[in-house]
């Protein structure tokens, strides 16, 4: 009983420390305009580096997979909402794979 608690307690700790730690140490508002910039990227930049390698292996082919990612980043260059990119991307793995399965 009481090891289930210790890690319970442990996971608590570990994810608490990285959201405080900004509050404790940056009491003042940010005023540095590079800092901030910085800041505003960072969970674009988590987001992509969690996300853009399963694109690679979600596909049966990294042909298509390419394919697919090449054609969303098209798509979203164009300013294309997230419903089209999506669809788009979509559709051209489905694409791909068929004209794959046929060579």
């Amino acid at each position: 009983m009481t090891k289930p608690l210790i890690a319970v307690l442990l996971m608590a700790l570990v994810t608490y420390i990285p959201r405080a730690t900004p509050m404790i140490l940056f009491r003042k508002e940010i005023t540095s305009k590079r800092i901030r910039a910085f800041l505003n990227y960072v969970p674009y930049a988590v987001l992509a580096s969690m996300t853009f390698p399963d694109i690679f292996y979600s596909t049966s082919n990294y042909i298509s997979a390419i394919a697919g990612t090449c054609t969303a980043l098209v798509l979203s260059f164009l300013e294309k909402s997230l419903v089209v990119v999506a669809i788009g991307a979509i559709l051209t793995v489905f694409a791909t794979e068929i004209i794959l399965i046929c060579l």
